[in-house]
């Protein structure tokens, strides 16, 4: 596949976050309540906090002994993985879903809420107040350079920040992966000068603009194959302007995908150490599981949080006590991209993640 095509599908990807909501009545929360115990009955028992999930990681140990992982306070979940009832429910029953799990903070993936019929970005960020929710951030996307009109921070940068700003978000950033102009080192420090310029005008209003990454990013220059573009990335960006949201599991699986250069070299990749070394750089994170199948392109298969093979218990553990600021700095939202029911993982991901405790491993 082309470098375009491939851009092109990755555009159509992150173009699909475009979800939203307000509220519903009690007719509407009876709905959401009967389709998450329908779910969770069709699933099985829902494993309480400590139980492991059977990949053999023991993620779960230590349940009711030691420190939770989790800080207080930073437990969130990217909105995109509940668009199915956004679109259709609104915004109003989800947090109040959302604020039953526990959870303390969202990041948005779009205003709107389909069905449900308009709101006002006051009136969103009022109801996410109300249901005692933190809108930490949002998704928007980087350019199309099609359409001048496009809601993406190239073709309208002012008024993507006007609705971060009276959303009163701290983090406005783009999952959009920063191929605009190739994947060639000089591609990538033009790249790297937008998000400066983005990251600017984001400053001066209070707020942190951000990137998120998928695999691609941690592949290698077509001009340069022992050059990884995440470091072309890193080096380019003012660290003053640009931060990074890691989204860990496709960090795992860009792991298996490029620890080889092109000529077969060795090229060690681990998202940990990328995060330990620049820990102000990263101020978000996407905790999304995977379970490890190397018959598969990116080495994982998605799956609920907590059902997969990645150590989050030794991951958070690391993060949150080995930088500066560990517990107070660093926000996790929960995501997956297609859960088989979407409030079910939500509940299951908190419960899961708020589990976690130090103890004998991952400590």
């Amino acid at each position: 596949m082309s470098r375009t095509s491939k851009d092109t599908e990755l555009a159509r990807r992150l173009s699909r976050r475009n979800i939203l909501g307000v509220a519903a009545g009690a007719t509407v929360a009876t709905i959401i309540g009967t389709a998450t115990a329908q779910a969770a009955a069709a699933q099985g028992p829902v494993k309480g906090p400590g139980h492991g999930h059977g990949h053999g990681h023991g993620h779960g140990h230590g349940k009711g002994k030691g420190k939770p992982v989790l800080p207080p306070g930073r437990l969130g979940i990217q909105l995109y993985s509940l668009r199915d009832k956004i679109s259709t429910l609104g915004f109003a029953p989800v947090f109040a879903e959302l604020e039953k799990y526990g959870y303390d903070e969202i990041e948005l993936a779009g205003y709107t809420q389909g069905s449900a019929g308009p709101i006002t970005l006051a009136q969103l960020k009022r109801l996410a107040k109300d249901h005692g929710l933190n809108p930490i951030g949002s998704h928007v996307g980087y350019y199309d350079d099609n359409n001048p009109g496009a809601y993406t921070f190239a073709q309208n940068l002012e008024k993507v920040l006007d609705d971060a700003q009276a959303l009163g978000l701290k983090h406005i950033g783009t999952a959009s992966g920063p191929f605009r102009y190739g994947s060639t080192v000089d591609g990538w420090k033009r790249a790297a000068d937008d998000f400066n310029k983005y990251g600017a005008a984001a400053r001066k209003r209070g707020m942190k603009f951000y990137q998120h990454n998928h695999a691609e990013e941690f592949s290698f220059a077509t001009d340069k194959p022992d050059v990884r573009l995440y470091d072309v990335l890193l080096a380019e960006t003012d660290p003053d302007l640009v931060y990074l949201e890691m989204d860990i599991y496709w960090a795992y699986c860009a792991q298996f995908r490029f620890s080889k250069r092109v000529d077969g070299t060795r090229a060690p990749l681990d998202p940990l150490k990328y995060v330990l070394k620049y820990p102000n750089r990263y101020p978000l994170f996407h905790v999304k599981d995977g379970v490890r199948d190397e018959t598969t392109r990116d080495g994982y298969r998605m799956t609920d949080v907590g059902d997969g093979d990645i150590d989050y218990k030794a991951f958070l553990f690391k993060v949150t006590s080995r930088t500066h600021h560990g517990r107070t700095y660093h926000h996790w939202q929960a995501e997956h991209d297609n859960p088989v029911e979407s409030l079910a993982f939500a509940r299951k991901s908190s419960e899961h993640l708020r589990s976690l405790r130090t103890g004998r491993c991952g400590d």
